[in-house]
């Protein structure tokens, strides 16, 4: 039996889950070619490379807006609700889009069947979360992050790549959330945010390992869609290994270890 382990010991964001998952052994040019079959190739640039966090070698994935330059934006930074580029955030068209539109992406797309339900599945996660949060219908809610263009590509990605593995069972450690306090559009708001509580209920979750955020919602979301056991125990063989490079450099290394086993 295949087994795709998350050790989340620093958290997940969805560019760290997309560089890990590459890293694992999805092929670079299979995910280019399916995030092309939701036809807003447009929208942005998807910047992959190799890249390096307090001695680990990983993949790093940064999807930049268009009309963006790479250096100008801050992308998740493992923190969903931090600001992009001011002009980003306010001028770009396609930054709030509602479950509605995104559902009529990814049903409008090429995508297979399967592909599709995980991208949604995900998607439904985090819009429950911020609808409950937000004390909204559940599609009155405008997402500021999850309906940017890169979110889509961070969780349609998500849902491409893992349905690629082909592995039978999806199992995580416990997940790091962090700790401190962060910039929203709402203001000051607690490190984990309110969503990313919302989503990992019944969980198991550590807390304050470093003062930032270091799971975001479609962490979060990635993780309580697709994961069948939690346990900080590897009962299996490891085959190949991964990592997904993130943008904070932190007293810990900040990335996202993934492991390829199989038990005999």
């Amino acid at each position: 039996m295949q087994i795709l382990y998350y050790d989340c010991f620093c958290g997940i964001s969805g560019d760290m889950n997309l560089g890990a998952l590459l890293d694992l052994g999805v092929n670079e040019n299979y995910l280019r070619e399916e995030l092309a079959k939701l036809y807003i190739q447009d929208e942005y640039e998807l910047q992959i490379k190799r890249d390096c966090k307090n001695g680990i070698t990983g993949t790093r994935v940064e999807v930049v807006l268009a009309g963006q330059h790479a250096e100008h934006v801050i992308h998740e930074k493992n923190h969903e609700h931090v600001h992009k580029h001011e002009t980003d955030v306010h001028t770009h068209q396609h930054q709030h889009r509602n479950l509605k539109d995104i559902e009529i992406i990814i049903k409008n797309s090429s995508l297979s069947e399967k592909i599709q339900q995980i991208s949604m599945d995900i998607f439904h996660k985090i819009a429950v979360a911020e609808a409950k949060v937000h004390g909204k219908d559940l599609y009155e809610v405008h997402f500021h992050e999850v309906g940017a263009t890169d979110s889509i590509i961070d969780i349609v990605g998500a849902g491409i790549c893992l349905a690629a593995l082909q592995v039978d069972k999806v199992v995580a450690s416990t997940i790091e959330l962090g700790g401190g306090w962060a910039n929203c559009a709402h203001g000051k708001i607690p490190v984990p945010a309110p969503a990313t509580v919302e989503i990992v209920k019944n969980l198991p979750t550590k807390l304050g390992i470093v003062p930032f955020e270091t799971t975001t919602p479609t962490g979060a979301a990635i993780l309580a869609s697709s994961v069948v056991e939690f346990t900080d125990k590897i009962n299996f063989s490891i085959e190949k290994i991964g990592y997904g490079i993130g943008h904070r450099d932190l007293a810990i290394p900040n990335v996202l270890r993934v492991y390829l086993g199989k038990v005999n």
